[in-house]
């Protein structure tokens, strides 16, 4: 089997990620996954789309991340590896669409606004 290759996106995070069968090896910009994500729920993340479309440990993946922190990261890790799954096998993906996997979030942070503290928040009001 050849690799297939796809990318997931979160927030500001990135993640390429290259898929060939093999022992259910994870890397992540060259180190194990659970070194990289080193929280269980980070891992379970990382693992989440394997574990539902029922193929966990039938595959390697080298993940290429960058960009974002460690939570937006690990979920688009996770949106890369569900895309690369139903690129091989279309069958799976009424399942990891019911766990909503192969649904980009596209929610980003807003940008701050001129003559405000943040986004939508104002200065401190003063009577003085």
């Amino acid at each position: 089997m050849s690799t297939t290759n796809t990318s997931g996106r979160r927030k500001t995070a990135v993640a390429r990620i290259y898929l060939t069968a093999g022992s259910g090896n994870i890397t992540v910009n060259g180190k194990d996954f659970k070194v990289y994500f080193p929280t269980l729920p980070l891992q379970y993340i990382v693992t989440q789309s394997t574990e539902v479309a029922g193929v966990a440990g039938n595959f390697d993946v080298n993940v290429n991340v960058q960009g974002g922190g460690v939570k937006g990261q690990a979920e688009a890790v996770r949106l890369a590896i569900a895309k690369a799954l139903v690129e091989l096998d279309p069958e799976v993906k009424p399942a990891l669409r019911a766990k909503g996997l192969v649904t980009r979030d596209d929610r980003m942070v807003e940008r701050k606004k001129p003559g405000r503290r943040k986004a939508r928040r104002r200065f401190q009001f003063s009577k003085r």
